[in-house]
């Protein structure tokens, strides 16, 4: 395997030589290579498990490499802590955001570097220092305002402008920075991403979404599973060769070119008029063995109305009829009995329990039914989910190893494990494949299928175009609070969809 040395005129900022690091049993990185030019885009890729964020924890000092070099601008550094790494000029921007929600923008942006008058905070100096920062990025956001009242893809916008507003970075890593943004937002974020190449800034880029690597990265780095696979430059690769690296074999996502439910597939699931501040007036159906996919831009309204079918939020109005039946559903627990399942798009927030075992999390619907006197019934809930790890593939050593530890693909296996454990014939996934690789992401299509064939009805909220023309019968559109449309999967086009999602007035 041999490296691709690109761009030969620009300024080597970085180069990562022979990097290796290893835990108990696992050796997560064998002889890892990676460098970065002054001004570029590097792109590094893999399925998850692959390296790409012990790579980069090793850069930025939350690891210790145990053999390699580290190169900036030439000369070998050591990197003991993190903020050796902001010293040297390093900065990161994480998949999960690192904010304090209940303070400020500013107070986010300068933690820990708040300018001070005598012995006081200068909050004047630091609102307006905050203030410049963000008009220079072009970011319209109030840097009063407190990040809990600010929407996620803005949360995201903060965290870029805290990595810059070191003024000696010089390197910028970005850990799936557009998995929480609108396509608007995204071409936002490549806007910010070009205007700091421009200035000399390298950036490193992970991301799962391959589209993505074409609009943005100059080069390319693969690793699978902890080794150095290739570094290619963008423009002369594509994408099913970045994706055969990524994985060690092809994938095909065709799009569905017809509905797979039989025209007199019994309705399962009746909505009706279902409405709240964020919802309006919405109804559909969905039958058996079907996967209805919900379609819209951001803040359109498709989780919110997961959410009222699912009772985690109240409803104005509305009537949810599961199998023919009214349903009185206000809490989950009313979802649940009425045999509907949610997956979050945030899983580990909402769907999961880290720091409990994969048996533990799997079980957790059926408690009552694995306990008496106050008593579990280990055996049986070990029993329980061995038959669902095999069932749908759970990559894991043991169900008692814990959740935390396992890639996010696996995760959301267990999630849906511990839906089928619970009998749930109606699945709601929210983002089923947010933040997995493509490994993983055909590995939880291929489990939707099944699922369907198997006469569970899925309702998928997705982003992601590809995703909903591969996977739906059918389409459902949204668009600020609104259903504006439904399409067949053999009419369904990205244009047709957009069309709908977009606003008109």
């Amino acid at each position: 395997m041999s490296k691709q040395n690109s761009q030969p005129e620009k300024q080597l900022l970085l180069r990562m030589e022979g990097i290796d690091k290893s835990f108990p049993g696992v050796h997560a990185l064998d002889a890892c290579h990676f460098d970065l030019h002054a001004g570029e885009v590097h792109a590094l890729v893999g399925e998850n498990g692959a390296g790409k964020s012990t790579l980069m924890k090793v850069l930025t000092g939350v690891y210790q490499k145990d053999s390699g070099e580290i190169y900036i601008d030439g000369k070998p550094v050591d990197i003991h802590n993190t903020r050796e790494a902001q010293q040297l000029g390093i900065s990161i921007i994480h998949q999960e955001l690192n904010l304090m929600l209940d303070l400020t923008v500013a107070e986010n942006i300068f933690i820990g570097r708040e300018p001070l008058k005598g012995h006081l905070l200068d909050k004047r100096r630091q609102n307006q220092m905050a203030r410049d920062l963000l008009q220079s990025l072009s970011m319209d956001i109030n840097p009063l305002t407190p990040i809990k009242q600010l929407t996620v893809a803005k949360q995201q916008m903060v965290e870029i402008a805290k990595a810059l507003s070191y003024q000696n970075t010089r390197i910028l890593i970005m850990d799936e920075p557009s998995a929480a943004l609108s396509e608007a937002e995204i071409a936002e974020l490549f806007r910010f991403i070009r205007d700091v190449k421009a200035k000399g800034v390298g950036v490193i880029y992970i991301s799962h979404r391959m589209g993505e690597l074409k609009q943005i990265s100059d080069r390319i780095t693969v690793l699978r599973d902890g080794q150095y696979v290739n570094t290619v430059n963008t423009e002369e690769t594509t994408l099913d060769a970045i994706i055969r690296m990524m994985v060690g074999r092809v994938i095909y996502e065709e799009p569905k070119a017809h509905s797979n439910v039989a025209e007199d597939a019994p309705v399962v699931l009746e909505v009706h008029n279902l409405s709240s501040p964020e919802v309006l007036d919405v109804s559909f159906n969905l039958r058996k063995g079907e996967i209805l996919g919900i379609a819209g831009l951001m803040g359109a309204g498709r989780t919110e109305m997961a959410r009222l079918i699912c009772g985690a939020d109240p409803r104005d109005s509305g009537d949810i009829i599961v199998n023919g039946a009214p349903r009185s559903i206000s809490t989950p627990s009313d979802a649940v009995n009425a045999g509907i399942g949610y997956l979050s798009e945030d899983r580990k927030q909402f769907g999961l329990c880290l720091h409990l075992t994969v048996a533990d999390n799997i079980v957790l619907p059926t408690l009552a039914e694995y306990s008496s006197a106050m008593m579990v019934d280990e055996k049986r809930i070990t029993g329980l989910a061995n038959e669902y790890r095999d069932k749908i593939n759970i990559k894991t050593p043991s169900v008692g190893t814990c959740v935390m530890s396992l890639s996010g693909g696996n995760q959301q296996k267990v999630i849906v494990a511990k839906w089928l454990a619970r009998d749930c014939d109606i699945l709601i996934f929210d983002e089923p494949t947010r933040g997995i690789d493509v490994g993983a992401k055909s590995e939880i299509y291929k489990l939707m299928g099944q699922l369907s064939q198997d006469g569970k009805s899925i309702i998928m909220i997705s982003s992601e175009m590809p995703e909903l023309l591969r996977m739906s019968d059918r389409i459902m559109v949204m668009c600020e609070g609104e259903k504006t449309g439904e399409l067949d999967i053999a009419e369904a086009s990205q244009e047709k969809i957009m069309t709908l999602a977009t606003p008109r007035k």
